[in-house]
């Protein structure tokens, strides 16, 4: 049974602190994926960075895209929300569904989902085979697999984070893939006009694919801007942390965040 609050830690920037990031990880990762991303923002920002659904502290949490976003919307609070990929669309669902929580919107090489019912159906049903794949051979010879895949050819060995994404579970990574997957989910295309806070849309100029979905998505929401990044694939903030964290500052500084009413 899910407890509604995922597991997290907070940095505390003190009262100098301009605004709230909470920071959302990717499939097989944890929130300690974060870490090099964080240890540049402490000093300006109050940091939380929070275990997916399924992943890390919170593996035992078996929730789908709804509840996952409604959880790790009651983890992190009213805030500037940050999500890679998975972490992403959580962002994006909660934005739509609790947009007193929102202040600003961040999403790395995200989607808005799949529109065609038949793609999404074939989507849903190779995340099954994913999943049966990791029940039969367990993590470790998952996350081979999972790596070798072209979206993370520019991902280096060393950041890579192998460890940390082997203290995952195989049931955690496996509910996270049934339940969450991009597949399981209506998509979000026909919402994105409702968004009225600052979006910031960034992809690798390497990941063709997200670049393209990334333009798409930021014609659709009303203040969005895109970013692309060179030099980078599909998990930009590990492949060019340096340069995503300028990209990200520059936008933090230039944009102000929307506050709640009421």
């Amino acid at each position: 049974m899910s407890t509604g609050v995922l597991a997290s830690d907070e940095r505390p920037a003190g009262a100098e602190a301009r605004d709230r990031l909470v920071l959302v990880h990717g499939f097989t990762q944890t929130r300690r994926s974060w870490d090099a991303v964080r240890d540049t923002l402490t000093g300006d920002f109050d940091t939380v960075a929070v275990d997916a659904p399924g992943h890390g502290g919170s593996s035992g949490e078996r929730l789908d895209l709804v509840a996952g976003a409604a959880a790790i919307g009651s983890t992190g609070g009213e805030a500037t929300y940050i999500g890679y990929s998975m972490g992403g669309r959580f962002a994006l669902r909660l934005a739509v569904d609790r947009p007193d929580l929102v202040r600003r919107l961040v999403l790395v090489s995200s989607t808005a989902g799949i529109s065609d019912t038949a793609e999404r159906a074939a989507r849903r049903a190779a995340d099954e085979r994913l999943a049966t794949d990791l029940e039969r051979d367990g993590v470790e010879a998952f996350l081979e697999r999972w790596l070798a895949r072209p979206l993370f050819a520019g991902l280096p060995a060393e950041a890579a984070q192998l460890g940390e994404r082997s203290s995952n579970t195989v049931a955690g990574l496996a509910s996270s893939l049934r339940l969450a997957g991009t597949g399981a989910h209506e998509p979000l295309w026909d919402r994105l006009g409702e968004l009225a806070l600052p979006v910031l849309l960034v992809a690798g100029a390497d990941d063709a694919k997200f670049v393209g979905i990334a333009e798409c998505m930021t014609a659709a929401i009303p203040r969005a801007e895109l970013a692309v990044v060179p030099g980078a694939g599909h998990t930009v903030h590990l492949e060019q942390p340096a340069q995503f964290v300028e990209t990200l500052r520059t936008w933090l500084d230039a944009t102000e965040p929307r506050r709640s009413v009421g």
